[in-house]
């Protein structure tokens, strides 16, 4: 039976970037149990065929499902970028995934419809979030740009150092020169960055954390259909990983500004 509100909430993505998701839902959703998948044995996926990203997702999605979750979250752009469809298709849960969510948030947060996106190469070439974005407004402007070395520079925790602000001033240049006033955080990892983006776009382009807006529209889905929890003993929180969960940790735990109980690590 899925349909139990004492059920988890699975959310996937290729490394530790959903764990961006799972905080802003950890503050959204408080009861909610959460079951992380995080693929650090096969990251990066920005830079892997459809076919092998596709591949990936399943395997990921079938094994969430084995756990009961009554709802699925594709935490990551590049998977929901290219995977969506595939796993909808698999899954008998309702799945939510952050390109739908933040093409959303940047509709309501832009008045001069001049949009700018970054994400991986994947999610940048695959055209997803000019797709999403246009489903509710065709008529607003996207100007996207490819930002590969941000991933590694997060992950290495060098989130405002001199290397990732010029790196950063870089990237940005020809997307601020479009005049935009919104600009999607198309990839997970990209929320820790975003005190120095700001400070590199200045006040008047809003930004859009994609994180954020999961959470939000996932808390409104769960009330919706009758799932949320409102159970007041201690959430259950657990994490697989795919390769030697050590480093993981450090990460996840840098993410989630907490610590982690126990990380799996699931053989394939």
């Amino acid at each position: 039976m899925r349909n139990n509100p004492r059920h988890a909430i699975g959310v996937f993505d290729s490394g530790v970037g959903g764990l961006t998701v799972v905080r802003a839902l950890m503050e959204r959703a408080p009861f909610e149990n959460i079951i992380y998948f995080g693929d650090t044995a096969r990251v990066p996926y920005g830079v892997k065929s459809v076919e092998t990203i596709a591949r990936y997702a399943t395997q990921i999605a079938e094994f969430l499902l084995q756990q009961d979750v009554k709802l699925l979250i594709i935490a990551c752009n590049t998977m929901a970028a290219v995977a969506n469809h595939v796993v909808k298709e698999l899954s008998p849960v309702p799945v939510l995934d952050v390109i739908d969510a933040g093409a959303r948030s940047a509709v309501a947060g832009t008045k001069e419809k001049r949009i700018g996106v970054i994400g991986t190469l994947a999610t940048i070439n695959s055209n997803a979030y000019a797709r999403a974005i246009h489903q509710y407004d065709p008529s607003i402007k996207i100007f996207s740009q490819a930002c590969p070395l941000f991933v590694p520079l997060v992950e290495e925790g060098w989130l405002d150092h001199k290397v990732t602000r010029l790196t950063a001033q870089e990237y940005l240049r020809p997307v601020l020169a479009e005049h935009i006033d919104a600009l999607v955080l198309g990839c997970t990892h990209y929320p820790l960055l975003k005190a120095l983006i700001k400070d590199i776009t200045g006040p008047k382009v809003n930004l859009i954390d994609s994180a954020e807006s999961m959470a939000d529209i996932t808390a409104s889905l769960l009330t919706e259909k009758n799932l949320r929890s409102f159970d007041i003993n201690q959430p259950q929180h657990q994490f697989y990983v795919t390769d030697l969960p050590l480093r993981f940790q450090g990460i996840a735990e840098r993410f989630l500004g907490r610590a982690l109980p126990r990380v799996e690590h699931i053989k394939w």
